[in-house]
């Protein structure tokens, strides 16, 4: 027999307003969009509908009009500059298949015919089978006059010469080249160091100053001696911060912002550019679209750091589904995927009357007409904060940060 939801839970931190913190972002409606909207940047391509760092990718955030997509870039063994962002091959490719032994080998230690070998594509979904590791020069292919590129030098340490290797490429391929001159390039990465190298070898090229913290004003004016922008996380963020980086003469942008609500509290404290893994659905906020056209479940609260332990029977973290319509929705089968690929799914034979909720764990428990367990052992939800997308069949119904 199919769980009918028919009883509401109590409303959840979701229905805080905006002007909290944004462990408590609220579900707003779409905002208009105004003359000074920010940049906006597809992260990975567009890592939250595509797999990340793949052509695929970086067609969605083409496909967005976002004014940017972000790339990660490295050296294989044999030198060849290829888009990839973990330092292992584990979590997003096959390499389990492909190459046994070699799962948390790192990335920059395969060789470029060996990187080619890898299926980057099908952990995110079948759908995807066969995507390949792209090559640095596959992103100028995708890439248009309307949206560019943000180059991000992923781990220099482990990729010696990155920044020579990128700046040649900008500066002698005539697909780069054609970007660079349109002002569709940036370049970025954390590692101070490599920064100053790459402005010291190229400095008509945009960069940028990653960071997880905006640190002292002294420092912030240390980084607009070599650096046009920052970029740090959003949920870090504060107004001080902000006016720092605008007092320094730079530009300010966040990380990595995925729901409109988080997105709007973004704006709120005046940021000139976003990165977001869902660009088209971002776009649609930012332009005073429906986001998600046709959704009739929306993603309610987030537990990510319940009292106790993460993970414990019958309780522990947890995702709360809504549904919103006016009809009933069978959620069966239906996946919750945070920023990392880490996933939960709803069982069988679920459908939610309007209103329902249903609370769907990590852990073990019993299951019932209000709560589904995965039976996980371990935390998959980031207790400082994570985004959560809910895929209803092959429908992205929303997308919740907190």
């Amino acid at each position: 027999m199919a769980y009918r939801l028919t009883r509401t839970i109590a409303t959840s931190a979701a229905g805080l307003m905006l002007a909290t913190a944004p462990a408590a972002i609220a579900h707003a409606a779409p905002a208009e969009k105004s003359s000074d909207a920010p940049i906006l940047i597809g992260h990975r391509g567009a890592a939250g509908t595509a797999p990340e760092n793949t052509v695929a990718a970086f067609k969605d955030g083409r496909a967005s009009s976002a004014d940017f997509f972000e790339i990660d870039v490295q050296l294989s063994a044999d030198g060849v500059p290829f888009l990839f962002h973990d330092n292992t091959p584990a979590r997003t490719t096959n390499v389990a298949d492909v190459f046994p032994g070699r799962e948390n080998d790192p990335i920059t230690s395969f060789t470029w015919a060996e990187l080619q070998q890898l299926d980057a594509g099908s952990y995110f979904s079948g759908r995807y089978e066969g995507e390949r590791i792209p090559h640095l020069d596959d992103a100028a292919q995708v890439a248009t006059a309307k949206t560019g590129v943000y180059i991000e030098i992923k781990a220099p340490v482990n990729s010696p010469g990155v920044e020579q290797v990128v700046a040649d490429e900008l500066r002698n391929d005539p697909k780069w080249t054609k970007l660079v001159a349109a002002d569709k390039i940036q370049v970025l990465g954390f590692d101070e160091a490599s920064n100053r190298r790459f402005a010291a070898i190229a400095p008509e090229i945009e960069l940028q100053q990653l960071t997880g913290v905006v640190p002292a004003r002294a420092v912030v004016d240390s980084w607009a001696t070599f650096a046009d922008s920052v970029g740090t996380n959003y949920r870090a963020l504060t107004p001080q911060n902000a006016a720092d980086v605008k007092g320094a003469g730079l530009i300010l942008g966040v990380y990595t912002v995925n729901s409109p609500e988080a997105v709007q509290y973004s704006l709120d404290l005046g940021v000139d550019a976003v990165t977001t893994d869902f660009p088209i659905q971002n776009q649609r906020f930012l332009q005073g679209q429906p986001v998600f056209p046709g959704a009739g479940v929306e993603i309610a609260d987030s537990m990510n750091n319940p009292a106790g332990d993460d993970v414990q029977p019958g309780n522990g973290e947890h995702v709360v589904l809504r549904n919103t319509s006016a009809a009933s929705v069978d959620v069966s089968g239906a996946i919750l995927r945070d920023a990392a690929n880490n996933i939960l799914t709803v069982g069988e034979n679920y459908v939610l009357a309007p209103g329902a909720e249903l609370r769907v764990y990590t852990g073990p428990g019993t299951n019932s007409a209000e709560a589904y367990y995965n039976g996980g052992s371990a935390s998959v939800l980031n207790n400082g904060g994570d985004s959560v997308a809910l895929w209803v069949g092959p429908r992205l119904q929303d997308v919740f940060a907190n």
